[in-house]
Formats: structure tokens, sequence, C-alpha cells
């Protein structure tokens, strides 16, 4: 590992990942407990949960409360911050402008926006919205693996002209490899040489922390993690490794050991997530996840070959 990590801060998306997992079902507890261990381990931001608006969200009423946050409740949640900053995901058309205060009324520090490259324009709508209200902003594009070089192209123009501050490259399906991550981060950099860059990585195929180390030693800055992998389907780079592994001497293990002994343990013995053959499945065929989920939630769940035949056969594969 070279020397070469200095410059890197982990984002921990534990809560609001993980949420994906659980329908956002933490308790107060577990959270505040999370951001105490978080900020003893040094790590540098916490995504608490989304700031998506309860009345444009179908099911609201169903999740936990990190799925919108609400700033009295959060502060409620963190009475004392320390200096591990805190995070919140929008995704587009699912935020009502009037729920975001100025940042200086908010516990919140980041707010990131995530969209697919065909929404990069009403993204960086939201995103210079939140930028005027003081916040950092980053702009998370989703599915970049299946995304075609001239969208691409035309995107960057734009972002390199919008105030974002982070441009987030995300492997969605966990299909992508560390020469794709290597290649994507060499063109970013080339088309946005004033945009700092961050990671998002899943592990459908065992390639989280890979990916994420390859992008931390290019030069890309915000580190997507979430404690003990915990995130949709295959789940995310662990924070752990991260910790352990980036040539950081700020960083802490034993506190997210002790999060991960005392909370993630016992929360991955009700839930499921992590590598897991469906996932990999559909990851090494660079597929949303969403048919190995339901999968999962059949008595087949482990019935692979069968999985297999139906997603590779020629006219399922013309379907997609």
């Amino acid at each position: 590992m070279s020397a070469k990590t200095g410059h890197c801060k982990i984002v921990d998306c534990t809560i609001r990942d993980g949420g994906l997992v659980n329908n956002w079902d933490f308790s107060v507890e577990f959270v505040q407990h999370l951001y105490r261990r978080l900020n003893e381990a040094g790590v540098d931001y916490m995504e608490i949960g989304y700031k998506n608006s309860p009345k444009l969200l179908k099911g609201a009423d169903a999740a936990g409360p990190w799925r919108f946050l609400d700033d009295d409740f959060l502060r409620k949640v963190i009475p004392q911050k320390g200096n591990t900053k805190l995070s919140a995901l929008v995704d587009i058309g699912r935020v009502d402008e009037n729920d975001i205060l100025p940042r200086e009324e908010s516990l919140l520090d980041l707010i990131r926006v995530a969209c697919y490259i065909q929404d990069v324009d009403k993204a960086l709508r939201l995103v210079q919205l939140f930028h005027d209200r003081g916040y950092e902003t980053t702009l998370n594009i989703m599915a970049l693996s299946n995304v075609m070089e001239h969208q691409l192209i035309e995107a960057f123009e734009e972002i390199r002209n919008s105030v974002v501050d982070v441009v987030y490259i995300v492997d969605s399906y966990g299909s992508l490899l560390p020469n794709d991550i290597d290649q994507l981060v060499a063109k970013f950099q080339q088309h946005l040489p004033n945009k700092r860059l961050g990671v998002h990585m899943h592990n459908n195929m065992q390639m989280g922390f890979a990916n994420t180390l390859i992008g931390a030693q290019k030069g890309v800055e915000l580190l997507d993690a979430s404690v003990y992998g915990m995130g949709r389907a295959a789940g995310n780079c662990p924070t752990e490794l991260l910790v352990a592994n980036l040539k950081n001497t700020k960083y802490d293990l034993r506190p997210v050991l002790d999060m991960i002994e005392n909370h993630m343990i016992p929360l991955r013995e009700k839930e499921e997530w992590g590598y897991i053959i469906p996932y990999m499945i559909t990851g090494m065929l660079d597929e949303h996840p969403r048919s190995a989920m339901a999968l999962r939630n059949t008595p087949d769940k482990d019935k692979a070959v069968d999985f297999y035949d139906k997603l590779t056969t020629p006219e399922v594969l013309h379907d997609k």
C-alpha cells in the first residue's frame, strides 16, 4: 500500500446505505453509539440518513426516521457534536427545498445529491441550492457502468462549470474491477481537473475494498464505506478495512471493532447483507441487484444455478 493516502477522508454510510437493508429501523441508541465510535476512530463524516421529504416518498410512514431526517430530531440524537461531520443524501424529485435549513441552523455539514446520468442538470440545480445555503456538496452519479461515453462527456461540461465540491464515481451494481476504476478515475480527473473526487464501491464481486484503494492511490479524496460492510444487497467497502489500512495516523481501529462486536454482529444475525452468490451473479452481469434481492426472499434463495440460467438465457439478455 503506497503512503499516498494521507489526503483521504472516510464517509461512513452505515445508517444511510445500511438502512436499505432494514428499512432504517435503527434505534436512536444504535445511531448515537455509532456516532461516538466513529468520532473516537477519527472517521471524517457520518452519513446519518436521507434528507428526502416524507410527503414525496411512497411508504414513508413505514420507514425509520433516518429515511427523511428532521433537523429537530437530529439535535436530540446528537446533542454533542464531535469532530466527525454529518452528511445526508438526497434523491432528485424526493426532496423539498423548504425542508433544508441554512447550514448554520442545521447539524448537517454535507449534503450529497444522487442521480443517474440523464438527471445531472436537475441534480446540479439542487447542488447550487445547498451550496447557497452553506453546505458542502457532492454529486453522486449512479450506475456508471451503464453510462455511454458521450453521455459522460456532456455531463462533465455541466459539472465542471457547477459549484459542486466533490464528484463521486459510484459502482452501483458492484460490477467494476480495479482496472475499470483506474480508467474511470483517470477520465474524471482529466475532464474535471477543478473538482475533488469520491468513490462509492459495492462488494458484489469482493472488490469493494480493492476498488476503493485504487481510487485512494490515484488521489480520490472521499471514500465511502460502512461498518461491517452493511449496505443494500452485497453491501459496501467496510469502514474497518479503511480505518485499518489507510496510511493515515489519525484513524483508530479499536472503536470500530467495539461497534462491530456490540452492535453489528447481533444485527447481522437478524438482517442479511454482504457477499452472497446471487449478488455476485448480478454484479458479474452488470445488473441491478433487485432480482437477487427478490430471490433471497424466497425458499429458493440459494438455488444459484437456476438463477444464473434465468439471467443468462439469450432471450433474457435480449430483453435487458
